[in-house]
């Protein structure tokens, strides 16, 4: 394989829109236990951090403490929704259902099923923003067409944790592989991107390091956007994030088309 086959834009065809409505049509008969998962949960988050803690905090970088969180709970539920889904759901349908193995019998090949299912996990990330963002605006939280801007970032954000979790996919062995980097790196990320607090409550070096997480440019970038507009900095967090996805997005395809041509 050539190096350039490796770092290429994969094209998303018929053949993975097919695998991507198949996921779809599953997604429907399940939308119930889907939406507790995608939508109630950050919504909780939003009750519980953003305005029962918020209550006790007046300010927080000259803006109240809903204001501060709401931009992060939207970049943590596109990281997490599309994380989960690029990694025990894919996992799931590459092992014990098979589900791959049966679609390459038919004419859609390797490279059609890892664009559709990266496609997937995105549009099921950014289902959970979608959602979130709609009851946010019953709460008030939403007041401007800024929201409209933010929204791209959210959805490159959910592709490239769609393609870390098929990454992560490919490597492990069993469901308790997933372990390591859920602990290891989605909630140190969750914890430390400037979530819950700014980044220079931090200690120095921890700041460094947190400026490593894709998670930390997301929530920069939504949240300068929803309360300043497009700067020259969310430009830049935005060139990282889609640097990052590129790069990821390529490792998954070879990966994944790797497993499945054995």
């Amino acid at each position: 394989m050539k190096l350039k086959d490796c770092f290429s834009i994969p094209t998303v065809n018929s053949g993975a829109m097919k695998v991507w409505s198949r996921n779809f049509m599953y997604f429907k008969k399940t939308w119930l236990v889907s939406l507790f998962w995608i939508v109630l949960e950050p919504v909780i988050y939003l009750g519980a951090i953003g305005f029962g803690l918020g209550a006790f905090v007046n300010n927080m970088g000259g803006m109240s403490y809903i204001e501060f969180f709401f931009p992060a709970l939207l970049s943590t539920t596109a990281m997490m929704v599309a994380f989960f889904e690029g990694t025990y759901g894919n996992y799931t349908k590459l092992t014990h259902q098979k589900t791959y193995a049966t679609i390459m019998l038919t004419r859609v090949g390797p490279e059609e099923i890892v664009a559709g299912e990266l496609l997937w996990a995105t549009s099921k990330g950014f289902f959970g923003v979608t959602g979130v963002t709609i009851v946010a605006l019953f709460f008030g939280l939403i007041d401007s067409y800024r929201i409209l801007l933010a929204l791209p970032i959210l959805f490159l954000m959910s592709a490239l944790f769609s393609c870390i979790g098929m990454i992560l996919t490919s490597y492990a062995r069993n469901y308790d592989s997933f372990i390591y980097s859920t602990s290891g790196l989605i909630v140190p990320m969750s914890l430390l991107s400037g979530t819950y607090f700014p980044l220079d409550q931090l200690p120095a070096a921890l700041r460094y390091v947190a400026y490593l997480f894709p998670l930390t440019h997301a929530v920069a970038a939504v949240r300068e956007v929803l309360h300043q507009g497009p700067t020259l900095w969310v430009l830049i967090h935005v060139l990282i994030l889609l640097v990052a996805t590129w790069i990821c997005m390529n490792i998954a395809f070879f990966r994944i088309r790797k497993k499945l041509l054995k």
